[in-house]
């Protein structure tokens, strides 16, 4: 064999089934480095070959990173000898192998020559079990690059087949993943052994399949396409048939100033879901909120501005930059550290952005006046600008309700009570009160004690407005026990 590394695949299953050319390879070798003797094909092959394969490595190993370097590894380092190697997988070497990729990446890094003779894949005998057009959307994933995700790569409507789930903890890791975007009852296909004669299909919801044992080097998991409804493309589809020429005449007059207060409104109906603590209310009200940012999206993407692969581009690359700890090699030990790493990235980001913007001045100015002077806060407190504890604000809370009481009615008694607000604002901060939400819970309990206190009054036949301030004041306290009941 030449010096290098030679990739072959196997085929699918019968041996009947590896090609002419790779057969040939097979016959010239002296040695190949199979990734899984669990392959029927491997039992047939030349029997002069010194054989050797990763599958103690598979149960030796619990991460599938580790697998995935230390089978790269040693392929890299057999394809520097003289005599070069030989890498046989199953199937076809360009569907659906991590390990090929690697192997691939490797080479070319180090200038290792690299040949691959192709085999027929484990995908035309799935698609022929699971009775489905591989042209209608079909994803193909391989299961270690499913299994050390958090969540899926792909959309929720489209069939997806994924293969090489190898063992059971491959499964349970790809499940894990797959849980994060469908429901635990979501139908999926379990296919073993496609392309020979003990092929089998399961029928199992996805909570189980990494329960059957059956799971081996060749299964695959052909997922069922959620409905079309489900996922984010095709809302945008609607979205984007709303603003075409054959779509709605009121979407199509929208700009984005004309939708600013919708956005608005949309934003603060899913924090009145938040704060009801009501789950139904909150999902209908994200995704009135969602139409906004995907209409805004659009508009920007018929005018030629940008598109939604460069607003989740930028969010995305923001997120990791910011998030040294998670992604990066920085150590953090609580949340104070994290959100001053952060500031201090934002610092860099600032610098190198040019000009002379400080830590304040991306706080927006149209935010809630109480949100904006959290925010302030909290900004200032981050590089260090802060009181030393809780006591010096309370202290500050009475001087400033001290200025209030001393000042003439007029501009320079609104400024103080503006002070007492903000200091209030900052008693909240180091209690870990969100102020804004505080005052709607105060908001909220005095509508539903004075709604009781005039339903009550309406029970007596008397008016509000005829009640003397001893009378109020003693259905108030009703209402609140009512309320505490």
């Amino acid at each position: 064999m030449p010096p290098g590394i030679t990739i072959v695949g196997l085929g699918p299953g019968d041996a009947s089934l590896i090609t002419r050319q790779v057969w040939e390879v097979l016959e010239q070798a002296a040695e190949i480095t199979l990734r899984t003797r669990q392959h029927p094909a491997a039992l047939s092959l030349p029997s002069h070959l010194t054989v050797s394969s990763f599958d103690e490595l598979f149960d030796r190993t619990d991460s599938l990173e580790a697998i995935l370097r230390s089978i790269a590894e040693s392929i890299l380092e057999k394809g520097s000898r003289d005599q070069g190697v030989v890498y046989v997988v199953p199937g076809d070497p360009s569907v659906g192998d991590a390990t090929v990729e690697a192997v691939k990446l490797g080479a070319q890094g180090a200038g290792i020559p690299l040949q691959i003779f192709h085999g027929l894949s484990f995908v035309e005998p799935c698609l022929r079990l699971a009775e489905i057009d591989g042209l209608n959307g079909l994803v193909m994933m391989d299961a270690m690059d499913v299994a050390r995700r958090y969540h899926p790569p792909f959309p929720p409507d489209l069939p997806v087949l994924i293969g090489q789930l190898v063992n059971r903890q491959v499964a349970s890791e790809v499940r894990g993943c797959l849980m994060n975007q469908y429901p635990e009852d979501h139908p999926t296909l379990l296919i073993h052994a496609a392309g020979t004669p003990q092929a089998a299909v399961e029928n199992v919801p996805l909570r189980g399949v990494d329960s059957s044992v059956r799971i081996g080097a060749m299964t695959a998991l052909l997922v069922q396409p959620a409905p079309p409804q489900t996922s984010f493309e095709s809302f945008q589809e609607t979205v984007a048939h709303l603003r075409a020429p054959d779509g709605c005449p009121w979407d199509r007059e929208q700009t984005h100033l004309s939708l600013r207060k919708h956005l608005l409104e949309e934003a603060y109906e899913a924090l009145d879901a938040l704060d009801q603590k009501s789950v139904e209310h909150l999902q209908e009200e994200l995704g009135d909120l969602l139409l906004q940012i995907v209409i805004q999206v659009q508009i920007a993407t018929e005018d030629g501005e940008f598109q939604m692969a460069d607003v989740l581009s930028g969010i995305n690359t923001k997120l990791i930059r910011r998030h040294p700890h998670v992604f990066g090699d920085v150590d953090v030990e609580n949340v104070g550290e994290v959100l001053h790493n952060w500031e201090s990235l934002k610092e860099q980001e600032r610098k190198v952005s040019g000009g002379d913007r400080g830590s304040l001045d991306g706080v927006p100015g149209s935010l809630p006046a109480l949100a904006q002077a959290l925010e302030y806060q909290s900004r200032a407190a981050r590089v260090g600008f802060d009181w030393p504890d809780v006591n010096g604000v309370l202290a500050k809370v009475d001087e400033e309700i001290k200025e209030v009481q001393d000042e003439d009615a007029g501009e320079a008694q609104a400024a103080e009570m503006g002070d007492l607000f903000f200091a209030l604002v900052n008693v909240a901060r180091w209690l870990d009160i969100d102020p804004e939400a505080a005052l709607r819970g105060a908001n909220q309990r005095f509508k539903a004690r004075f709604a009781r206190v005039e339903a009550a009054a309406r029970s007596s036949g008397t008016s509000l407005s005829d009640m003397d301030i001893e009378a109020l004041e003693s259905l108030w306290q009703a209402a609140k026990r009512q309320e505490a009941s």
